[in-house]
């Protein structure tokens, strides 16, 4: 069974992006690092590599959308605590893309999980823009035509699975 299903994610996501999404420095960012983490992942499936350098090469990635599309995760409210990062918003915000890029990836051991799971959450995000009105917006956008990328590939990876997405795509997730 091919192991590149990613492959056709991540393309279904470009040829998305450049249909309906507009340009800014955050979807630069993205568009990098996505790039980046499908090559980093097209290696990995043809030649597995060692754990470390994965490691790195997702802290550098993830680097590129802290700094350089200035996405940081600067406070989380949650059970009434107000937690305030501050001058340690860019390290948090890496370790959080980090250990979702890894999440991923470890729940991709069953046809079809994976892109479940992301389908539900893409979709859980896109109803949420909905409700918080924010139409045209990066959110919703990227939500939408992620959940076209997943269900289109989870057509094939239902099981019994014809392609397996591979850390290619559970890493792209």
């Amino acid at each position: 069974i091919p192991t590149l299903g990613g492959i056709a994610i991540f393309l279904s996501f470009l040829i998305g992006y450049m249909l309906f999404a507009e340009q800014n420095t955050l979807m630069l960012s993205t568009l990098i690092a996505s790039f980046l983490i499908v090559i980093l992942g097209i290696v990995d499936d043809i030649k597995p590599m060692k754990a470390i350098y994965k490691f790195i090469g997702q802290i550098v990635i993830a680097s590129i959308v802290a700094f350089y599309g200035n996405l940081q995760l600067t406070t989380i409210t949650a059970l009434g605590l107000n937690i305030d990062f501050g001058i340690f918003a860019p390290i948090v915000t890496i370790i959080f893309i980090v250990a979702i890029i890894n999440a991923i990836n470890l729940i991709d051991g069953l046809d079809g999980l994976a892109s479940s799971v992301s389908s539900i959450y893409f979709l859980t995000v896109a109803i949420i823009g909905v409700i918080l009105n924010k139409f045209g917006g990066l959110d919703i956008m990227l939500t939408v035509i992620m959940l076209g990328a997943t269900l289109g590939f989870l057509v094939y990876n239902f099981p019994p699975a014809k392609i397996f997405m591979g850390d290619t795509g559970s890493t792209f997730l």
